[in-house]
């Protein structure tokens, strides 16, 4: 292919700063990378450029990121992450024929915020059903307890837990909601110790679950913790007192022999010094999923715009991305199995697979 004669640009709202930065460093790692390996190959025409915006994983916040990538640098296509910050830019995106894609944000109702917001990650109720027969089944884990954080995405994995939980024998028997931002619960450690449970869920994301998890070990409460994929990040993986924690990520085979996945895991742990997470996969196959569109749209002599974008993603059926190949529902949410997963303290173990 011909030299780039241009800067193709792609966005990224994430959260830069503020308490869940790591987060959008965790993505950011992945989508560099994978720009950096789009540009080497010279997939497109032109060469990829993302632009990022700090969604301090705030929805005003991010209403402003977007707004400026949309008006100002006029990007088709633009990562995001969090379900607030989702649902708070979606209208933007649909109004603007703007594609925007979640790696991150996994509130089930993501499903629904229309044909420009696609979902990467497969969301809360997915990763909540995929969990439960094997907590209850396989490990006799039965009296579940919540903590949750209060809001869409917290609120939608009570709703879920206490749904799916009695048809597969267990049952939640206390949920406790924390406001967002909070960082002390030892009035809700004493109320989760009271309850007896077999097991603790968090649904919170951030330092505040590192907080959690800390303030529960650190005040005697030993009981087995399962989350979903906001455990996918490596503050949580090295925290000694989560070690043992089982949560969901999409599944990922670091090991699998196609070259995308080996050139992903080899070049990430090159250049951060650590293994990837499936948040840094998520997003580095947001990236190269534009790029085999924009391709695609650039072969047929169309232009990257976020309708047309739109229109090579329904007409495609598969996509071979890091992990395997992967299709989309009608409504933009990826269709991937998922897998458990356990802190081990050396960066994760694979436990248990679904389909």
């Amino acid at each position: 292919m011909a030299e780039p004669s241009g800067e193709l640009k792609i966005g990224a709202l994430l959260p830069m700063s503020g308490p869940n930065a790591e987060y959008g460093q965790t993505f950011g790692s992945g989508a560099d990378l994978s720009v950096a390996h789009v540009n080497d190959d010279r997939l497109l025409g032109e060469k990829l450029v993302l632009t990022y915006e700090d969604s301090q994983a705030l929805p005003m916040q991010g209403v402003l990121g977007m707004n400026k990538l949309v008006n100002v640098y006029e990007t088709p296509f633009v990562l995001t992450g969090f379900t607030g910050v989702s649902k708070a830019i979606a209208p933007l995106a649909r109004r603007t024929k703007t594609v925007a894609v979640n790696g991150g944000g996994v509130g089930p109702d993501l499903a629904q915020l229309g044909s420009y917001f696609w979902n990467v990650i497969p969301l809360a109720n997915a990763e909540v059903r995929a969990i439960i027969p094997y907590l209850v089944t396989q490990k006799q884990l039965k009296r579940f307890v919540l903590i949750y954080v209060d809001d869409p995405l917290g609120q939608s994995i009570n709703e879920e837990l206490a749904l799916d939980l009695p048809p597969a024998g267990g049952s939640l028997v206390s949920s406790f909601a924390v406001p967002a931002g909070a960082q002390q619960f030892a009035g809700v450690v004493a109320r989760v110790r009271d309850a007896q449970p077999d097991l603790i869920f968090i649904a919170s994301y951030g330092a505040q679950q590192s907080q959690i998890v800390k303030q529960l070990r650190d005040n005697g409460v030993n009981q087995q913790i399962a989350s979903y994929s906001a455990f996918s990040i490596p503050a949580i993986n090295a925290l000694p007192e989560a070690k043992g924690a089982l949560y969901t990520t999409q599944r990922f085979d670091w090991n699998a022999p196609d070259r995308l996945t080996q050139r992903f895991v080899t070049d990430y742990q090159a250049k951060y010094g650590r293994k990837p997470t499936a948040y840094a996969a998520n997003a580095y196959n947001a990236v190269r999923l534009f790029a085999i569109l924009a391709a695609k749209l650039e072969h047929e002599g169309k232009r990257v715009t976020g309708a047309n974008l739109l229109e090579a993603r329904q007409q495609m059926q598969h996509f071979d991305l890091v992990g395997g190949s992967v299709s989309f529902d009608p409504n933009g949410t990826v269709r991937a199995p998922i897998q458990i997963n356990q802190i081990d303290g050396a960066g994760g173990t694979v436990v248990s697979t679904t389909q």
